[in-house]
């Protein structure tokens, strides 16, 4: 089956806890802090798999979670970090915040790796606590937390050559003709309601991937039909064999509204190499026609090509000629600018407060991270997010808000209360 969309949840582990831990050893009564640092969470990264072509292994498995870090342990003993999850996709794999619609990564080359979700670092153990005041610290940190997204995945398929047209043009019977692909031909409109991928041989050393698109129709641009599924495998595509219907009352008109429709897609795609062929040379309507047809494409400017993919007549000619397009044609570039773009971690120091209820929430990935890290049965850690707080500004900010003693204060999955 062939699956070109997907939307799947992602989840990077947990960082391990940091130890509080104090070394023990006869003849050595105070051998001060020793607890070791956790275990980085494991990433979640999307790799090419070259010997994908669907994306239909996520309708069944649609959520993907990497371990957590382990851990630290006594005697400065760091816990192990966890494996990466590597989950595999297709060449050709799009990958968008399904959220913010932002696109993420195009996955175009074998091996090629995208990381979307990092893991947490591991929390600190107690032994980076210590002080000339506090020698004796029990406080060590929660390891960070993972980070979740949830991804919207498009598969554009990656072919050298499409061949495009309007629905019963004959583009399944020219895709068998060029190549060994084996689609499903019928004589009626929409035969093909997936793309099918052909490899054709030219010469000893050289082979070139097709593509049947299937049949585009008026509005397809809109969406009417299955346009924006069908649309989108010409992206990739360098050259295009625009293939006409010998039958049609009018094959001009055709031509021109699928055009029409590939430039208010993506004015790009009107841009691209074609070859364009008229279709069904074996039947005598046809061949009663074509002077006239000929005369009428020549008129705009148009090189017209006859051909009978059913009886394999001019096509392998038809083939060789887009080879020698594709050779001149524009390697193909990746969607959006793929240069590395710096994001400023947040500022921690920027927060809001809000009215929730009978109590108050603080929102700020940064404080909220804080707090997730924060082990709330050690006295040492309330006391130092006490003091973050302090320092961030939150207190008086909630003071100024109206807090009283006693109201509820939530920050991320944390319920505190607040005291002058």
């Amino acid at each position: 089956m062939f699956i070109d969309e997907a939307e799947i949840e992602v989840k990077s582990g947990k960082g391990g806890d940091g130890m509080v831990h104090f070394r023990r050893e006869k003849f050595v009564p105070r051998g001060g802090p020793d607890g070791g640092d956790g275990g980085r969470g494991g990433d979640v990264i999307l790799e090419v798999s070259p010997t994908l072509n669907t994306l239909v292994s996520f309708r069944h498995v649609t959520r993907y979670v990497a371990e957590d870090g382990k851990d630290g342990g006594p005697q400065n003993r760091t816990g192990r970090s966890a494996e990466p999850l590597i989950v595999y996709v297709p060449p050709g794999t799009v990958v968008y915040d399904a959220e913010t619609g932002a696109l993420l990564g195009d996955l175009t080359e074998p091996g090629q790796r995208l990381v979307v979700c990092r893991g947490g670092r591991g929390g600190r153990g107690n032994t980076h606590f210590k002080s000339s005041v506090n020698q004796v610290p029990r406080t060590a940190e929660r390891g960070e937390p993972g980070e979740g997204k949830r991804l919207r995945l498009e598969l554009k398929l990656i072919a050298d050559i499409g061949i495009i047209g309007v629905p019963n043009a004959g583009k399944s019977t020219l895709l068998a003709a060029l190549t060994n692909a084996r689609p499903k031909i019928a004589d009626y409109p929409f035969t093909t309601l997936e793309p099918n991928l052909g490899v054709a041989t030219v010469d000893a050393e050289t082979t070139v991937v097709l593509a049947d698109i299937p049949g585009l129709i008026e509005g397809a641009s809109r969406g009417v039909g299955l346009g924006f599924q069908f649309l989108r495998h010409i992206q990739r595509t360098r050259v295009l064999i625009h293939l006409l219907d010998g039958l049609s009352p009018d094959p001009l008109a055709d031509y021109a509204q699928i055009n029409a429709e590939m430039a208010l897609f993506d004015p790009n795609l009107a841009r691209k190499p074609q070859i364009v062929a008229l279709n069904k040379a074996d039947q005598p309507e046809v061949q009663e026609r074509w002077e006239t047809i000929k005369a009428k494409f020549k008129k705009q400017k148009v090189e017209l090509r006859l051909i009978s993919a059913l009886a394999r007549t001019g096509v392998r000619d038809l083939l060789l000629e887009a080879v020698h397009l594709l050779k001149k044609a524009p390697p193909p570039q990746p969607l959006g600018d793929q240069t590395p773009i710096y994001r400023p971690e947040e500022d921690p120091s920027q927060f809001k407060i809000v009215r929730e209820g009978e109590g108050w929430r603080i929102l700020s990935k940064a404080i909220e991270r804080a707090a997730a890290m924060t082990p709330w049965d050690q006295p040492g850690a309330v006391r130092r997010f006490q003091k973050l707080m302090e320092r961030l500004g939150v207190d008086d900010a909630l003071r100024e808000a109206g807090a009283q003693d006693g109201d509820s204060v939530f920050i991320g999955d944390y319920e505190l209360e607040y005291q002058e």
